[in-house]
């Protein structure tokens, strides 16, 4: 998409400039990123990677790319609506007054035309009958599968800290051995494109975690599991727009952190998101400030579907989609009932 992008901003010109009216300021570079876009993009949404001070920082590739896909990311959730790829595009280019005007339409046919020439995308591998993609509910990678050492790492995401709690967790840290990890060097799981994400029994350990010292008595573990589950496929980096492995953008977490004391884990970028504890986090402190919305107490139909599509938008008369694939995600992560179970003879 950035390929294409660039191909139709600036013909993937490293010093392109073009002169915005509205902004009265130049648009710069490979994806024609405005300084002040670049500062706010810092400053407000938290992606400081690279730094945005200074206007001759974004001829360089690297910093230019990096804000002009922030922007991409955030014109994609605009409004807090999930938006179309053409959508983002002609927003993009064209502005956000004008992204579904006729007067933007080419803009989209030009990208799609060069889209369509670049390399296509690798095809899915499988391992063992099983691919590695992690649709909904799927299967997770074999533990047998394996890749090079260039695999993101738990030990350089998280604290070590963290690191000591999780190995000591019986589940994980069966699956980890059995899998060949070691202290130091244990990696993530990866799909076909390179994408890492956690396994079903990671997911739950991580919000057993953070429930038994955050949140106890005040929300279910698997409840946070099957919310990671439905709103990133449980991706460490998130799944489109979403931010993360609970989809918590950085404006939410940095007000959570700032206004209401929710201070275990600082959060000073939008990268410090990425670390699936910090995520987790702010993630259950969301949840329980949804349980109580306005002043009252919430059903927790309310909360996930509030979670996902934000309190303004919940219809409990209609039961969304959301409710329906968390009930089903939720089955997932529940403790059995060994109690309850037994035989009966007829």
């Amino acid at each position: 998409m950035l390929c294409a992008l660039a191909e139709i901003l600036s013909d993937r010109q490293l010093l392109r400039e073009s002169y915005d009216k509205k902004l009265k300021e130049n648009k710069i570079g490979i994806m024609q990123v405005a300084q002040s876009t670049a500062e706010w993009l810092a400053r407000e949404m938290g992606y400081r990677k690279y730094t945005a001070e200074d206007e001759s920082l974004l001829y360089r590739p690297f910093e230019n790319l990096y804000f002009g896909a922030a922007y991409v990311k955030w014109l994609s959730n605009y409004d807090g609506k999930q938006r179309s790829e053409e959508y983002v595009v002609r927003a993009y280019k064209g502005g956000i007054k004008k992204a579904t005007h006729k007067s933007t339409a080419t803009y989209f046919e030009r990208y799609f035309s060069f889209k369509r020439s670049l390399p296509p995308k690798r095809r899915q591998k499988k391992y063992n009958g099983h691919t590695l993609t992690p649709d909904f509910l799927s299967i997770d990678a074999p533990a047998d599968v394996k890749k090079g050492d260039g695999w993101a790492h738990w030990d350089l995401t998280v604290s070590e800290k963290d690191m000591d709690e999780i190995w000591k967790h019986s589940q994980v840290n069966k699956e980890w051995t059995k899998s060949g990890e070691r202290r130091g060097r244990v990696r993530f799981s990866q799909d076909s494109e390179g994408r890492s994400y956690l396994s079903q029994v990671e997911v739950k350990a991580v919000a057993e975690i953070i429930v038994s010292r955050y949140f106890k008595e005040r929300l279910q573990p698997s409840t946070l599991a099957a919310i990671a589950e439905i709103r990133s496929l449980r991706f460490v980096n998130g799944l489109h727009s979403h931010t993360g492995l609970m989809g918590i953008d950085y404006p939410t977490a940095f007000w959570m952190y700032r206004d209401l004391g929710f201070r275990a884990y600082e959060v000073n970028s939008v990268e410090d998101l990425y670390n699936p504890f910090v995520s987790m986090y702010f993630g259950a402190a969301y949840y329980t400030w949804l349980s109580e919305f306005e002043g009252r107490e919430r059903s927790q139909e309310f909360v996930v579907q509030a979670f996902m599509g934000g309190p303004e938008n919940v219809n409990l008369q209609e039961t969304g989609p959301f409710w329906k694939k968390f009930q089903e995600a939720v089955r997932y992560y529940e403790v059995p009932d060994k109690e309850g179970r037994g035989c009966c003879i007829l």
